[in-house]
């Protein structure tokens, strides 16, 4: 099974980029072996969808990765370098990545994210969805990274 996981708060305008673009792939039409997860603030309690997954993709804002208004791809030792050390419920998505090694059960799957620098405005939630499918379903061929 291959994952998309849309993190981030709905009800915090700067913050809701992976719950627009979630509500956007919902209304695609997607292949058989492709899931699409609203993961809202889970934090830790992800780690069940990425455990067995072929490849997992995480949609969320990020900054000082990219100029304003930019959708990357970065991957979870990019995402994991800059979350420093938290033990709490706001250690969030870098936190989860950089201890994945240590707790996931069994073989890694391939994981990326599709960052969106800046407030998801509708065009940057197009972008971030069509790269996120792109992404889980191998379909990429641009460059990675930033």
């Amino acid at each position: 099974m291959k994952r998309i996981i849309c993190v981030g708060n709905r009800y915090v305008p700067e913050d809701a980029v992976g719950p627009r673009v979630y509500d956007a792939l919902v209304q695609r039409v997607l292949p058989d072996d492709v899931q699409v997860i609203d993961g809202g603030l889970a934090g830790l309690d992800l780690l069940r969808f990425i455990e067995g997954a072929e490849r997992v993709v995480f949609v969320d804002r990020v900054a000082g990765f990219g100029g304003p208004e930019e959708v990357l791809i970065l991957d979870a030792a990019e995402v994991a370098t800059v979350g420093g050390v938290r033990y709490d419920h706001a250690a969030g998505l870098a936190y989860l990545l950089g201890v994945l090694p240590e707790v996931c059960e069994g073989a890694l799957p391939e994981v990326l994210l599709v960052g969106v620098e800046g407030p998801p405005d509708d065009a940057l939630v197009e972008q971030a969805a069509t790269l996120s499918v792109q992404l889980v379903s191998g379909q990429w061929s641009g460059v990675r990274g930033h």
